[in-house]
């Protein structure tokens, strides 16, 4: 029998360590659905048509530049591994929303086994949405995002192998790992995990958010 989600997400107290990033209140009171600030530019999606649920779409290069997330979006960042790629990641996010002005808070999972109450504790949180860096959190996800369709999920980095609406990828060759069951991809490359690349995914990830353009993987 599962547990209910509040006990789940107290243990997660002892798993995770959150921190918070130009956070102007206590995240208890309604909060306005966010909606963008800006267009997505040419090039972003064909206007035609909405992609299909777990469509790809490659995006023009910064098609996604003039939209913006409100003032004190509410996001939290997961985070799991001190590798590389996992710390450019980390790092692209953190300096995005104090460009953007994003309430963030962050949720810094000690290992594999915290994964899912510390997924639990960031949707008790009441974010607008939660932002996932690093491969040990992807099968962790793949188990708890099918159950709370309500959340938005944006994975940064990775993907998952059969997303729901509600959880949107962005990835690029030399990323896409897409859970242990699948094991990593042949075209892994720890050093396309770029500052530049690591920017614009974020960036786009949020911008396809912001659009309803979700459960699809954005590849850059």
């Amino acid at each position: 029998m599962r547990p209910p989600l509040r006990a789940v997400a107290m243990l997660a107290a002892t798993a995770a360590l959150v921190t918070a990033c130009s956070s102007s209140d206590d995240w208890s009171q309604p909060h306005p659905a966010p909606s963008a600030i800006g267009t997505l530019g040419p090039g972003f999606v064909d206007p035609s048509t909405t992609p299909a649920p777990e469509a790809t779409i490659t995006p023009q290069p910064g098609s996604w530049a003039d939209v913006h997330p409100p003032k004190d979006y509410r996001v939290v960042l997961l985070t799991a591994g001190d590798d590389n790629p996992t710390k450019a990641l980390v790092k692209a996010v953190k300096e995005w929303a104090d460009d953007e002005h994003v309430d963030l808070r962050t949720i810094v999972v000690g290992n594999a086994h915290d994964a899912v109450p510390s997924i639990a504790k960031a949707m008790e949180m009441g974010p607008d949405l939660i932002v996932s860096a690093g491969n040990d959190l992807i099968d962790a996800l793949a188990l708890v995002t099918p159950n709370h369709l309500d959340e938005k999920f944006l994975v940064v980095g990775a993907e998952l192998a059969e997303p729901t609406h509600n959880v949107t990828s962005v990835d690029w060759d030399g990323a896409s790992f897409r859970g242990e069951g699948l094991g990593m991809s042949s075209t892994y490359d720890p050093n396309s995990f770029t500052a530049e690349r690591c920017a614009n995914a974020i960036r786009a990830g949020v911008a396809a958010v912001l659009n309803d353009l979700t459960g699809i993987v954005v590849w850059l």
